[in-house]
This record gives C-alpha cells, sequence and structure tokens, in this order.
C-alpha cells in the first residue's frame, strides 16, 4: 500500500513540471511597448485636426456662399432695370474695388493738400504774418462713410442701453412699476422709424440753435433715431430676466441684510446677464437697420446717405455699387453681432455663470 502510494506521488511530482511549462506556454506573449509620439508629431497630429474640424465647418456655408453667387451669376442678366441689367457678382465686386481707388486717390490728395498748407504757413511764419489752417473739403469716400454710420450706430447703442437697462431693472423688480410702464412700452415698441424720424428732426431742429454745434445736426438726427427704436428689446429682455430670478435667491438677500446695491451687483445683475445681452444683441441688430432708413431720410454721411446718392445719381455704376453696399451693410451687421456674442460669453463667464 505505501510502495503504490509512492508511486502515486512520484508521477503526480513528474507531471507537475509540465503543466507549469503547459500553462506558460499558454499564455498570450507580452507584447512589445511601442515607442512614445515626439513632441513635433503630436503637434502635427493636433494641428491636423483642427484643420478637418475647421474643413467640416467651413464646407457648409462656402457650398451654400457659392450656390448663391451661380445662381445669381446666372440669373442676374435676366433681369433688366431702367439702368441696365442687373449686376452680377463680377461687376459688384469690381465696383468694390473701384470705390477702395476712389478712397486711395482721395487720401492722397488730401496729404497734398495739407502738405502745400504746411509749406505756406512756413512761408508766413518767417514772413511774420499769421497762419491759416483749412479743414481738407473733398466729399467723403465709402470708407469714411462705413466709420461715421459706425460711430452714428455706437452712440444710439450706447444712449438705448443708458435708457433700456435700467428701465427694466426696476420694471423687473416692482410689479407696480412694470404695470405701469408696459401699455407705453407696448404701444411705442411697433413704431416705424419713418414715423419717428419727422417728430426727432423738429425737436432736435427746435433744441439745437447754436451756429457752431459739438455734433451735427444729421448725426444727432440718426442717433436718437436709432435709440428710440432700439431700446425696446434691451428693455423688455432685461425686465423679464430680473423678474425670473429665483425669490430663494432674494430671500438669501434679505437674510444676510445686503444694501440697496449689494443686492443688485451681487445677485440681480449677475442673474439676468444673460437676458440683457441677449435683449442688447438685439437692440443693436434693430439699431443698425433702423439706421439706414435714418440716414438716407436725415441726411446723415453714412451708408444710407451713400445707397441714397447712387440711386439718386442714376449712373450705370449706381446698382452696382448700392448692391456692393448692401453686401457691407449686412457682413457688419453680422460681425456686430458676433462681436455682442463674444462680450456676452465673456460677461458670462466672469459673473461666473
Amino acid at each position: 500500500m505505501n510502495t503504490v502510494t509512492l508511486r502515486a506521488t512520484d508521477e503526480m511530482q513528474s507531471l507537475a513540471p509540465q503543466a507549469d511549462a503547459e500553462v506558460t506556454s499558454s499564455a498570450p506573449p507580452a507584447q512589445a511597448e511601442l515607442p512614445e509620439a515626439s513632441p513635433a508629431r503630436q503637434a502635427g497630429d493636433s494641428v491636423a485636426a483642427s484643420l478637418a474640424r475647421l474643413g467640416r465647418t467651413l464646407s457648409a456655408p462656402l457650398l451654400g456662399i457659392m450656390i448663391f453667387l451661380g445662381i445669381w451669376g446666372v440669373m442676374a442678366p435676366r433681369v433688366d432695370t431702367s439702368l441696365g441689367a442687373l449686376p452680377g457678382p463680377v461687376e459688384v465686386a469690381g465696383q468694390g474695388i473701384a470705390l477702395w481707388g476712389e478712397y486711395r486717390a482721395v487720401q492722397a490728395d488730401k496729404a497734398d493738400f495739407y502738405a502745400r498748407q504746411d509749406a505756406i504757413n512756413a512761408d508766413r511764419r518767417q514772413s511774420g504774418q499769421p497762419e491759416q489752417n483749412f479743414t481738407y473739403a473733398g466729399a467723403p469716400t465709402f470708407p469714411d462713410q462705413i466709420f461715421t454710420s459706425l460711430y452714428t450706430v455706437a452712440m444710439g447703442f450706447v444712449l438705448a442701453t443708458l435708457v433700456a437697462v435700467p428701465l427694466g431693472l426696476m420694471c423687473g423688480l416692482s410689479k407696480a412699476v412694470n404695470a405701469a410702464f408696459n401699455p407705453i412700452i407696448q404701444i411705442m415698441k411697433p413704431v416705424s422709424p419713418l414715423a419717428w424720424l419727422p417728430i426727432v428732426t423738429m425737436v432736435v431742429s427746435a433744441t439745437m440753435t447754436s451756429v457752431d454745434p459739438v455734433f451735427a445736426k444729421s448725426f444727432v438726427i440718426s442717433a436718437f433715431t436709432v435709440m428710440l427704436c432700439s431700446l425696446w428689446p434691451t428693455l423688455i429682455n432685461t425686465a423679464v430676466g430680473v423678474a425670473s430670478i429665483d425669490r430663494d435667491l432674494l430671500n438669501v438677500g434679505r437674510v444676510l441684510r445686503l444694501g440697496w446695491a449689494a443686492k443688485l451687483t451681487k445677485l440681480v445683475l449677475p442673474s439676468a446677464l444673460p437676458y440683457i445681452f441677449t435683449g442688447m444683441r438685439l437692440s443693436l441688430g434693430v439699431g443698425w437697420m433702423v439706421l439706414i432708413a435714418a440716414e438716407m431720410l436725415a441726411q446723415n454721411p453714412g451708408l444710407g446717405k451713400f445707397v441714397w446718392d447712387e440711386f439718386q445719381n442714376g449712373s450705370s455704376q449706381s446698382l452696382a455699387r448700392i448692391m456692393f453696399a448692401v453686401g457691407v451693410i449686412g457682413l457688419i451687421g453680422f460681425l456686430l453681432d458676433q462681436m455682442m456674442r463674444l462680450l456676452q460669453g465673456l460677461a458670462s463667464r466672469n459673473a461666473g455663470i
């Protein structure tokens, strides 16, 4: 019996190394470690991925623009107007280049004018005579009119914001104030800028009696018309944003005995900021649309006056110039909206929203 047991034990011990060898041989082989990518290769992959995302983002808009330009180019010669066939994209782009050439020519003439004036004043100083300084009186160029329109809409937008935000805060915080102003807001909001313009013109003409005012009368009329038409989106959105603040948040302010100014800056404004900026974006878009009509009638030397003058001119290039101005107006409106969107994101992050 002992002999059989010892023999079985010896057989098991002899089979154990074979079993271990089989387990070892059945285990998967260890994979060789791959070398890490170099920083230059990682940067290249990141740039390639970014370019791929950019391409996917821009492909659809670029395709849409190309289709629009193609349809425009094919259909434009088929449309006859009193000034000839409707200009296509090539003709409109050519007039844009011509407007830039006119701007360069005027700038050169302006520099020559001031250079000659400086030379004359130098001779007058040597002879003991007083200097004579004149301002260049050339007609404004297309880029000058762009900056005039931007300055005008900025002034009207700032005035509208200064009126709309405080009034919207009061309407949002007080139901009584909101009930008092809501009928006036709802009546004034849909009024056309063409209806406001005669009233603003008469009021400004009656109040601006100075011979040499700080601002031109046409500029003030256009800016106030923009203000009256663009303040309503900001006012309404501010009131809605303040009214929708969680009441528990305001109750916390009461428990902490926060003053009126502290409650406004710490609780109300940060919570209503997205609504306020949404209203400001809408107001800026409305103001930019209103400005063109206001400048046409008030004769403020901006893009609106440029369009009106070209319409009155009636030359063979006028229609192409008007269409180029329309494209510029739309592009500027898009850029203004994107600027406000970026400012809204920056203000929201800083406010912790």
